[in-house]
């Protein structure tokens, strides 16, 4: 069974986007994360997004700018298998993308019994927060970012229920950011 990871960053009051729904400050261009960020791109993996995050995603990894200033992970973004879950796209024309129409968490579980790697969402907090009341989220990955917005979306806007986690990994870089695995509990 292939698991099913979020991975984040937010901000110190919570958020992941800001009220108008960018991130642009999540972005870090300092040696020691942009290691990291290579070293954990380089695994398989499908890709799961939103339209939202889908179309930001499709208009910057593709480019020219992408592959001169990130080539590492521009490659590995444009050679990904990748899904979009959307009520509204009519077609996903980013390279090796699957557009999935439907009920998402009943996608999910069937997208979850296959063969094959793990699945990562990025961005994409609607998802995140319909999947993760759903029970089908198996690792949060965090990467609390040393910022404060003061206003902005959360990833589990609309959560119904608590959800309980367990710390199972952290790592500190000298920029002042933190990444947090956690895993939910029972």
């Amino acid at each position: 069974m292939r698991k099913l990871i979020v991975f984040n960053s937010v901000t110190v009051d919570g958020y992941f986007t800001d009220s108008k729904g960018d991130m642009s400050w999540a972005h870090q261009d300092d040696a020691e994360w942009n290691e990291f960020v290579e070293e954990n791109s380089s695994g398989g993996g499908t890709l799961i997004f939103g339209r939202v995050t889908y179309e930001m995603m499709k208009s910057f990894w593709p480019t020219p700018q992408a592959l001169e200033h990130f080539p590492v992970v521009a490659k590995k973004m444009n050679e990904a298998s990748k899904i979009v879950f959307s009520r509204t796209l009519d077609e996903a024309s980013w390279n090796n993308t699957k557009l999935v129409k439907g009920d998402l968490a009943e996608a999910t579980r069937k997208l979850k019994q296959e063969s094959g790697e793990d699945m990562v969402i990025l961005g994409s907090g609607s998802i995140v927060s319909q999947l993760a009341q759903a029970g089908l989220i198996d690792e949060y990955q965090i990467v609390l970012s040393p910022i404060v917005l003061g206003a902005g979306r959360t990833m589990f806007a609309g959560l119904k229920e608590r959800l309980n986690l367990k710390l199972t990994k952290t790592r500190t870089f000298k920029n002042g950011s933190v990444f947090l695995c956690y895993e939910p509990s029972a």
